[in-house]
């Protein structure tokens, strides 16, 4: 299996703020039911602040949903990892001769950023069905501390054409730090510049990233980069 968060580790700090700052607090939940197949589900859920809670916890999980290719037809978690199991019960009773290793589904998430305003959660999901690799992918859920409602992107940014200039010139001198000597021409498949779906708050910065697949080849795997926040500060709604 893949590390998860290849440089989320590395890189977040997390907040020192006092909890006058922090009207939601996050523990770690654990889902421990027995399956045949290998599932592992550990994510941050949202307590006190009953209300407040509710509908965080609400947003997490559905944003759980959108990453998991076999959660169709399920509007909760418990539901897709019940499917999973399934599908792969049935594919054994179908193919008892196959010798695949057993499939496996991972769910982690760690909370990078936490301020009055924002909070985002990176949200890495492993699926595993046989084959030559399996597929993995990292979302950055931004949710608005004061609702616990999902922060779209123009909720964040004010000036979309203004981040994109600097997201591009930022990632380009990426580029030239790069110990593999890439250029641009080996991401967007012949296509100018674009920001990548998830856009996220470390305590460092705007994190950007672009899953596998999404730019470049599998080979080269996630795509990532860092906006200080002193030169994000004039395009951000939100901080």
């Amino acid at each position: 299996m893949k590390h998860i968060f290849p440089f989320i580790i590395v890189l977040v700090l997390f907040s020192a703020c006092d909890e006058d700052i922090k009207p939601l607090e996050f523990k770690t939940h654990n889902i421990d039911t027995a399956y045949e197949a290998n599932i592992t589900v550990a994510f941050d859920e949202a307590v006190k602040n009953k209300e407040l809670s509710e509908t965080a916890n609400k947003t997490i999980e559905n944003a759980i949903l959108t990453t998991v290719n076999s959660s169709e037809n399920a509007s909760d978690l418990q539901t897709i990892l019940k499917n999973f199991n399934d599908e792969y019960l049935q594919f054994t009773s179908d193919y008892p001769e196959d010798s695949e290793p057993v499939w496996e589904l991972s769910i982690e998430t760690e909370l990078t950023y936490q301020s009055e305003e924002i909070i985002t959660i990176a949200i890495s999901t492993y699926e595993f069905k046989g084959g030559a690799h399996g597929n993995d992918q990292i979302k950055l859920l931004n949710l608005d501390a004061k609702t616990g409602e999902a922060l779209h992107r123009s909720s964040i940014i004010n000036d979309i054409d203004g981040f994109t200039t600097l997201a591009e010139s930022q990632f380009m001198a990426s580029l030239e730090n790069n110990k593999d000597h890439l250029n641009i021409e080996n991401f967007f498949f012949g296509k100018p510049f674009q920001l990548p779906e998830n856009i996220g708050f470390s305590e460092e910065g705007i994190i950007l990233i672009y899953n596998v697949y999404e730019v470049a080849s599998y080979d080269m795997g996630y795509t990532e980069f860092m906006i200080s926040f002193e030169e994000a500060m004039p395009y951000l709604k939100k901080h």
